[in-house]
């Protein structure tokens, strides 16, 4: 009588051994595999729209930031600069208002001296508008060429 138990033990273990494999290795032959997608001109212009609108972001928040006071209101202006200018390729005189006096520094390649300390003066409204400096320059040069084209003129009439 052992020899059926063990032809019947045997026999359960066979079917859970071929069941459990079947589980794990389907018969049913799986789908391919989707080809792969090249990126063509829509993908690069969902890229860039995608960056457009990351740089519109950035740009709304900065303006947004300056219009609701995120910054402080007058930029904290405790010091304002009254004028300058250039005495060397890297040496210049400032005029610096402070509270109610002005001092006049030299700045110079890594270094700041207070030349003179004076009250404040009261500016007239076209000394009080602020000039670029850029053009400031710019009409200087202008001038400084058109004397000397004059000046070369004056010599090739002679």
């Amino acid at each position: 009588m052992s020899r059926p138990d063990i032809r019947a033990l045997a026999a359960s273990a066979l079917a859970c051994v071929s069941f459990s494999a079947g589980a794990v290795l389907p018969t049913v032959p799986t789908a391919t595999a989707e080809p792969v997608r090249s990126f063509g001109a829509a993908g690069l212009l969902q890229a860039g729209l995608g960056l457009a609108v990351v740089l519109a972001l950035i740009f709304l928040c900065a303006w947004a930031a300056r219009r609701f006071g995120l910054q402080q209101a007058g930029g904290g202006r405790l010091l304002k600069v009254v004028s300058s200018a250039m005495v060397g390729q890297r040496e210049r005189v400032v005029v610096v208002e402070i509270g109610g006096s002005w001092l006049v520094l030299g700045v110079a390649a890594g270094q700041v001296n207070a030349l003179h300390t004076m009250p404040a003066q009261k500016l007239s409204e076209s000394e009080a508008t602020p000039s670029l400096s850029g053009l400031a320059g710019v009409s200087a040069f202008s001038q400084r060429l058109a004397e000397s084209l004059n000046k070369l003129g004056k010599r090739d009439g002679q």
